[in-house]
């Protein structure tokens, strides 16, 4: 990287999404990054190489995918994992037993399946907060608390946290403020700008784009954690392959001009929902009366392209109107080209039943797509338009 003219971060975002960590290929002068097959790399003697040994290890296309990734988050360092909750789980193996986690209370499934129901079998505990609520936060927060992991905004309701001032209330415990970055990209909000100590992703979504693979991120700043989370990676070896790391750097190159699509439907999306008699509440911080909005305003480039709201004749109706949808896809996952829809109580974030993360049975999740807004509009109309009185 640092032979990477394009990973100083005084060119354009955009130049970088294209250009950083991917020069040229010396031998054949391909334009586009080769996909480095190898598992194993020649060494010219005993503990002389070109910085690559075994590709659990290291590996070139995932070395271009790394310096890319973390230059868009304005970070000194970047890992590239097999998915979203390998580099969740890598970052947490930092912690011992006795040592507690503060989530918010409204987090990703599998963020609280992971903390809740495995890392607890090793004496971790945790507990749930508003994360919001900044004012009273820092008098509530066991003392024991080494990472606060927030999302912003968050899955699936959409809340918007303040990450300057939890990254404060963080390292006057002595804890690190973890940033779940995915719903927002690097495009739209930089944590560790803000004063996060570690960027999270999972790549499988708008980073990758197009709903054809799966990968997880880790960004910081903070070298001596660096050196320890490229440890564990190696003896982990929750690594992506080098074909998925060509995938979500050719997503990369595209995500400034997705995102600007994304936000541009959504917020028009949002619009529609907010002016509908049988959707009880709309979850979008572009809207000025979201909770969030001005902190929104004030740390993010745009608004996103996640939708949730809340419908009338509760979860059947919901469930009802998830299944009418024609151009939004009742599936699971997010951020691609295409356009879903979600029940998240009953999908994404059914292992939250139960707990305080749980999630209202009348709350759809929509990813708003690049397809046509008349498309995405009149299709959910007409799905409204199928729920009793409507």
């Amino acid at each position: 990287m640092a032979d990477d003219i394009f990973a100083d971060l005084s060119w354009g975002f955009e130049t970088r999404a294209i250009r950083a960590g991917q020069p040229h290929d010396v031998s054949s002068g391909a334009v586009v990054q080769p996909i480095s097959l190898a598992t194993t790399f020649v060494q010219e003697e005993v503990g002389v190489n070109r910085g690559y040994l075994y590709s659990r290890v290291a590996n070139p296309t995932r070395a271009a995918l790394q310096d890319c990734l973390a230059s868009l988050e304005g970070a000194d360092y970047g890992l590239a994992f097999a998915s979203g909750m390998a580099a969740e789980d890598t970052f947490l193996r930092t912690l011992a037993p006795g040592d507690h986690i503060v989530l918010g209370n409204d987090a990703y499934g599998g963020t609280f399946r992971l903390v809740a129901n495995v890392l607890s079998r090793v004496g971790i505990t945790w507990s749930a907060f508003d994360l919001s609520a900044v004012d009273s936060l820092r008098e509530e927060l066991p003392p024991a608390t080494k990472v606060i992991w927030a999302e912003s905004p968050t899955n699936p309701s959409l809340a918007v946290v303040d990450i300057a001032a939890l990254a404060n209330i963080a390292h006057d415990l002595g804890a690190k403020l973890v940033v779940d970055n995915t719903f927002a990209t690097p495009y739209l909000q930089q944590p560790l700008r803000l004063g996060a100590d570690v960027v999270v992703h999972s790549t499988t979504k708008y980073c990758g784009g197009h709903s054809d693979v799966v990968g997880g991120f880790l960004a910081t700043n903070d070298g001596e954690l660096a050196q320890e989370l490229e440890f564990l990676q190696k003896a982990v070896g929750a690594v992506p392959s080098p074909f998925d790391n060509f995938l979500i750097m050719r997503g990369l190159k595209t995500l400034p001009v997705r995102m600007d699509r994304h936000c541009r439907n959504a917020a028009l999306v949002a619009e529609f929902l907010a002016g509908q008699d049988l959707v009880v509440e709309v979850f979008y911080p572009g809207l000025r009366e979201h909770r969030g909005h001005e902190i929104a305003v004030r740390q993010m480039k745009d608004f996103g392209g996640m939708v949730s709201f809340r419908v009338a004749g509760g979860a059947g109706a919901a469930m009802r109107l998830a299944a009418s949808t024609e151009v939004f896809v009742l599936a699971e996952s997010l951020g691609a080209v295409e356009s879903l829809i979600e029940h998240p109580g009953a999908m994404t974030h059914a292992a939250a039943a139960g707990s305080p993360l749980e999630v209202a049975d009348d709350l759809l999740r929509l990813s708003v797509g690049l397809e046509s807004i008349e498309d995405l509009i009149g299709d959910l109309k007409q799905a409204i338009a199928r729920l009793p009185d409507a």
